[in-house]
């Protein structure tokens, strides 16, 4: 019996992740998309602007990995004393001024 494709189930995350996901921006993207209802040349720049970079640093995973750590908005790997889950959520609505329904419920 087969595993299947290896690589399947990583492409389709990388295609659904968008922008890298938070290995960039995509997820900082998305939800300025989903709570402010902008379209997605919108929602870049106003990301951007917020982190004080250029749209096209958004897909650079050097830049954003860099800046991440900086904003301690969470990364992709464990950094030891960064923040991550709700905290770095905590973080990412007050940097994006948004309101994030989890944080509400707390």
């Amino acid at each position: 019996m087969g595993t299947g494709d290896p690589y399947g189930m990583s492409i389709s995350h990388a295609l659904a992740s968008g922008m890298g996901g938070i290995r960039t921006s995509g997820d900082l993207v998305a939800r300025m998309q989903m709570t402010r209802k902008m379209r997605l040349p919108e929602a870049k720049k106003y990301v951007a602007d917020k982190l004080g970079v250029g749209v096209q640093d958004l897909a650079d995973s050097t830049v954003m990995r860099r800046l991440r750590e900086e904003l301690d908005i969470g990364v992709v790997t464990a950094v030891p004393g960064a923040r991550r889950g709700i905290e770095a959520k905590r973080t990412i609505a007050e940097l994006l001024d948004v309101d994030v329904p989890c944080l509400k419920r707390l």
